[in-house]
């Protein structure tokens, strides 16, 4: 179920120590890690494109309109799991489960294709294997400082008032309030003085689809002396990521598995690059994986006991978009 992979973390906190680059890939269950020294990203299958840190050489047009076509399950088929989520929730068993599904799309692109001419805050194309451009910050450390932006809440920005209406969502702010708490407990494992510096700030994420308010907070602390330096250990402490997790984690993450029923693999894992003193990392969210000659996205949400089936099975629906526009 749940096997973390001590030794690679142990890599980490290695080559991190000695001041080494390198870009990592952490799945969700924390199973599969991958370290990339600088020098071995450009054979391995890697295309990366983060704020912080590019492999890009040149980024040509798009010469052809793009097709995109996707097949959600039925509502029947989500209610499923969702039915499972909610009955833990009133047990008592979480106040938070991020719910996600996997469905089939079909587009004229290649998962290359979409990572180049996608638009992102970061972005990672795997060996043909999957892509996708996430909008979500794991964590930063920069001089010792760490630095995590939970993303909870999104709403199709041409509902009217659709910022004012996001930020007041009984729902979504209560979702959007758990994260924050959650991630700050968890940011205090490894960091003192932790505080939340912004609360709900509402980026807006275009898409040719349609364009939506995606709601986060800033959460920063400072470093323990005895965690300085040893980036491996501290995601070992953070992962699975809080926001695509839920809370209280442990007994989120059994729901999650039960009720999903499906290998989330990479999906809600982490990557991330190690300049040799700083940290960026991101939540590989707003994902797509080929099977075979079958391309899946994957997308969910949060869910509480205010959740609505419908509305939660919309979100999902309308997280399935390409950033092309």
């Amino acid at each position: 179920m749940f096997s973390v992979n001590h030794q690679k973390f142990m890599e980490m906190d290695e080559l991190s120590l000695q001041k080494t680059p390198y870009f990592f890939i952490i799945d969700f269950l924390c199973n599969k890690v991958e370290i990339y020294r600088e020098n071995e990203i450009e054979n391995s299958g890697l295309l990366i494109d983060f704020q912080s840190f590019s492999t890009l050489k040149n980024n040509n047009k798009l010469h052809k309109k793009t097709v995109w076509k996707s097949y959600p399950e039925s509502l029947e088929s989500f209610k499923k799991g969702f039915d499972k989520v909610q009955k833990n929730i009133h047990l008592g068993n979480s106040y938070l489960v991020n719910y996600t599904r996997k469905t089939k799309i079909e587009t004229n692109l290649t998962l290359e294709e979409i990572f180049h001419h996608s638009t992102a805050k970061y972005k990672v194309f795997y060996k043909d294997f999957f892509v996708f451009f996430s909008p979500e910050t794991f964590v930063k450390i920069i001089d010792d400082k760490i630095f995590t932006y939970p993303m909870k809440g999104t709403i199709d920005a041409s509902v009217e008032n659709a910022e004012e209406t996001l930020r007041n969502d009984k729902k979504e702010k209560a979702e959007h309030y758990t994260v924050v708490d959650l991630l700050r407990n968890d940011l205090s494992i490894v960091a003192d003085h932790v505080k939340v510096d912004k609360f709900q700030h509402i980026d807006l994420i275009r898409t040719q689809q349609k364009n939506l308010y995606a709601m986060s907070s800033e959460i920063t602390g400072n470093i323990k002396p005895e965690f300085t330096g040893r980036v491996g250990t501290i995601m070992k402490k953070l992962l699975p990521a809080g926001s695509i997790l839920g809370a209280p984690k442990p007994k989120t993450l059994e729901i999650i598995l039960d009720a999903e029923g499906y290998d989330r693999g990479y999906y809600t894992g982490v990557c991330g690059w190690f300049d040799g003193k700083n940290v960026d990392s991101c939540v590989m969210i707003r994902f797509i994986e080929k099977e075979k000659d079958t391309l899946y996205f994957k997308s969910g949400g949060g869910i509480t006991h205010m959740s609505q089936l419908e509305d939660e099975y919309q979100e999902m629906k309308n997280k399935i978009y390409v950033p092309i526009y």
